[in-house]
């Protein structure tokens, strides 16, 4: 249980508090915990100072990603428990200690240590900072939520937009030092501490019973989806609809995830044996480009959410994205331009996915338990987040050593991709409203929500 400034009873919002300062403090978590995605910059460095390969380069990723979804999952009853307040506090000494144990990792030269330190403690930083102000914010904007959870999560999208850049200046040029990658490690986990205690401080959650002025709920806006309903964690997880939407987010994340983890090295191998191959420097811009894509597309796909429903944005983001993959794969190296711009727009399906599942799932199972849901959900970041990398990397390292360069080392892995956004769009095409059975009673129903506000 939360104690003293941390619990939930001391952050409830006095009259007249503007919800829009909610938003502030959910980026101030989310942008620190999104250098998740600038992990592909430490990649290089890692490699040539501790004798890594790529596959174990991502490890660090990967555990990181299955522990967000795992701790997001386990943690997320907690969460609505004890408050936004104290899931933020506990993200932000999860994730800056495991930067900390990353750095003496480094110059000890402990590769297990930055492993634990920044995939196993940073990892459940990043799950309880994920889904530490989503409830929160669908509660603060129930007109809006496709538009809310998109802000927060933009935040974690972006993260990289600030961190690839900055982490690229601070690791300088090959060759690169012990001494350097450690001290990056070092200053990011104090930095990134000092700007997670300001959504600390600043996160509010609305009073029992509050709505938006003359704001009153509908069944239907549109899309037979949306549901005044409510349905509970447990009971949500006996639903065909969440195990589709399990499927849906998993295939997508682990589709954009697995480029994304690679974005660097992966350009730079593309163009490599071309007339215009791409520098260190050109190569992490791409990761920065990538980040700002995925962070807008969280924002516009989520909001345009809300006015289109959520199943056909998902459309988009499955079937669209498997087009753009069958351009990279069937282009290759043959235009720049073109890798890029698919590369954008598959990045900001994937973020939009993520920002938008959280206001999918409140229109099949209402708000009583958002949050606990999309903890659970969040699982399927896990699977993919081990998938992606593994995909992909293991293919790179087995064409590489197979003497293959280029384009070669990544088609195989875009056909699998293409594969899995094709299950995925079935997956979301069988999805229907929740059958009564599985609803709280009115009376139960109720006042856990109003308890959750």
């Amino acid at each position: 249980m939360a104690v003293g400034f941390l619990d939930r009873s001391r952050i409830v919002a006095s009259p007249g508090w503007s919800r829009w300062l909610v938003p502030p403090a959910a980026l101030a978590v989310h942008l620190s915990i999104g250098q998740a995605y600038a992990w592909s910059v430490f990649k290089p460095p890692l490699e040539k100072t501790l004798g890594l390969s790529g596959t174990e380069s991502a490890l660090p990723f990967q555990l990181g990603i299955v522990m967000l979804g795992l701790s997001a999952a386990f943690g997320g009853t907690l969460v609505e428990r004890n408050g936004p307040r104290w899931a933020m506090f506990v993200s932000m000494v999860c994730f800056s200690s495991g930067f900390l144990l990353s750095a003496l990792g480094v110059a000890t030269s402990q590769y297990w240590l930055v492993v634990l330190g920044w995939g196993g403690i940073g990892g459940i930083g990043l799950g309880i900072g994920y889904i530490s102000p989503v409830s929160t914010l669908i509660k603060w904007f129930p007109d809006r939520p496709g538009m809310a959870t998109g802000i927060a999560i933009m935040g974690f999208g972006g993260g990289a937009l600030i961190a690839s850049p900055w982490s690229s200046q601070m690791l300088g040029a090959a060759p690169w030092s012990v001494g350097t990658v450690a001290t990056a490690f070092l200053v990011h986990g104090l930095v990134y501490a000092v700007f997670m205690t300001l959504g600390i401080l600043l996160v509010r959650v609305p009073a029992d019973g509050w709505k938006p002025s003359g704001w009153e709920p509908k069944t239907d806006h549109g899309n037979a989806m949306i549901t005044t309903a409510n349905v509970s964690a447990r009971n949500a997880l006996r639903t065909p609809q969440f195990w589709l939407l399990w499927v849906v987010l998993c295939f997508n994340v682990t589709a954009g995830i697995g480029i994304l983890e690679k974005a660097s090295p992966m350009i730079a191998d593309f163009f490599r044996e071309t007339s215009t191959p791409v520098g260190t420097a050109a190569a992490a811009g791409f990761v920065a480009l990538l980040s700002l894509t995925n962070m807008l597309g969280r924002f516009v796909w989520s909001s345009t959410s809300d006015l289109v429903g959520r199943k056909n944005i998902y459309r988009l983001y499955l079937g669209a994205g498997a087009l753009l993959y069958l351009v990279i794969a069937l282009t290759t190296n043959a235009s720049k331009l073109v890798f890029v711009l698919c590369a954008m727009l598959i990045l900001s399906f994937y973020g939009g996915g993520f920002a938008t599942v959280p206001a999918y799932l409140k229109d099949l199972f209402g708000t009583y338990q958002v949050g606990a849901i999309h903890g659970r959900l969040l699982t399927a970041w896990s699977m993919a987040g081990v998938l992606g990398p593994l995909i992909v990397n293991a293919i790179s390292d087995s064409q590489k050593a197979a003497g293959k360069v280029g384009p070669d080392l990544y088609t195989t892995s875009l056909f699998i991709m293409i594969g899995l956004l094709i299950v995925g769009f079935v997956a979301n095409e069988l999805v229907r409203p929740v059958k009564a059975k599985y609803h709280e009673p009115a009376s139960s129903g109720e006042p856990a929500r109003s308890e959750a506000r």
